[in-house]
Order: structure tokens, then C-alpha cells, then sequence
């Protein structure tokens, strides 16, 4: 590795609808940050979906709740750019605007096993592999995980996993959770950070009206 690629900056994206976010997704930002040794990770709340049959929580929530939920982790920032954008969020445009703001920097881009084995389907996926070092947030074997994507083409850079404890923890279970009146903001505190869980319970979010 040159002087020059060892002193570009690292920079690394996590994308997702964060509705809510929870203490996975505060473990694996933490991960990334200390394993890719990143000099900025933005955390990017999906803006108008177009994968998600669902509809998301209001955009001004899902900020909110990133914000208090990643904004005191070092490296760290909160990046609301596509909930500012018009029509269907797509990673690749955030990608590239990153590579604009940082040229020569080294992009990295974070997803899970679920989006990892989807990438085929994300718009212009062959220019998204190409501009950024893909890390899989897998305690599988990395191994396994590129034998299931078969790009078909030659990947420039090598697939990165990333080594995370075990948490069975998802957005969708906290959502069933409190629609379903099970979850208390006491029981929320040990699936999301505390003023999350605040957040959720005061602003009613995810009860059936």
C-alpha cells in the first residue's frame, strides 16, 4: 500500500430505515468505526424506501431517534441527507456524493447478511461495488456469504466481515412489541438506547391508533 492510499481517509456508510434504531445497529456502528478504523462513519436514515412495502415513521422520528441513539459515539455522525432528498432513496447517489466530498478517500459500506444477499437487486449495484469496500455484519463465515452473492463479475476489493456478539434483536420485533403493548419503555431500554425508548413512549410511536 502507497504512503498516499495509507493516509487516505476512511470514510463509512450505514444506511437503513432506523424505525427504530436499536442497540444492534449502536454495536455495530461501534464495530465498524474501531474494526475498518474509519475516520467518519455517517449513519443515514433511508429516506423514501423503495424496498419497503411497509410505510416508514415519519422522517422527522427516525432523525430524532438516530440522532440520540448514535450521536454521542465517536466518529460518529448522523446523516440526513436522503430523508432530505425528493423520490426513492438509493445508496449509490449517497455513495457518490461521499466520494465527491472526499476525493481519494477510501469509501466503506456496511450493510447486513439480509441486504448483502439482496445486492443484486439495488439500483446500479455494479458501480456501488466498484466505489465501495463492502463489509458484511455477519458472525457467519464470510466465505459462505460471497459463495451466495456470485457477483458474476471480478469485485475490486475483497468482502470485509465484520465481527459482531450475538444480539437476536430487530426493528420489526421492538415495532410488534409496543404495537402489541407487550414491551414497556423499562422492557424497550434493553433492545434500544434509554432515550430511545423515551422517544418511542413519548411520542406514542408504533401504537395502532
Amino acid at each position: 500500500m502507497s504512503a498516499a492510499s495509507a493516509s487516505a481517509p476512511r470514510i463509512g456508510m450505514f444506511g437503513g430505515s432506523f424505525d427504530p434504531p436499536h442497540l444492534a445497529h449502536v454495536a455495530l456502528a461501534q464495530a465498524a468505526v474501531a474494526q475498518l478504523q474509519l475516520d467518519a462513519l455517517h449513519i443515514v436514515p433511508t429516506g423514501q424506501a423503495w424496498y419497503k412495502e411497509r410505510a416508514l415513521s415519519a422522517a422527522e422520528h427516525r432523525l430524532a431517534m438516530a440522532e440520540l441513539a448514535f450521536g454521542g459515539l465517536e466518529r460518529v455522525q448522523v446523516d440526513a441527507r436522503e430523508l432530505q432528498r425528493p423520490g426513492p432513496s438509493f445508496t449509490i447517489d449517497t455513495l457518490e456524493a461521499l466520494q465527491a466530498e472526499n476525493p481519494g478517500g477510501r469509501l466503506y459500506l456496511i450493510i447486513g447478511k439480509d441486504q448483502f444477499a439482496a445486492l443484486k437487486t439495488w439500483r446500479r449495484w455494479q458501480d456501488l461495488v466498484q466505489i465501495a469496500i463492502i463489509c458484511i455484519a455477519d458472525r457467519a463465515d464470510s466465505t459462505r456469504a460471497e459463495a451466495q452473492f456470485d457477483p458474476k463479475i471480478p469485485l475490486p476489493h475483497a468482502l470485509v466481515p465484520l465481527q459482531l456478539p450475538l444480539m437476536p434483536v430487530s426493528a420489526t420485533d421492538i415495532r410488534r412489541q409496543v404495537t402489541s403493548g407487550v414491551a414497556t419503555q423499562q422492557g424497550l431500554a434493553r433492545l434500544v438506547p434509554e432515550p430511545v425508548a423515551r422517544y418511542i413512549e413519548r411520542h406514542r410511536l408504533y401504537i395502532s391508533p
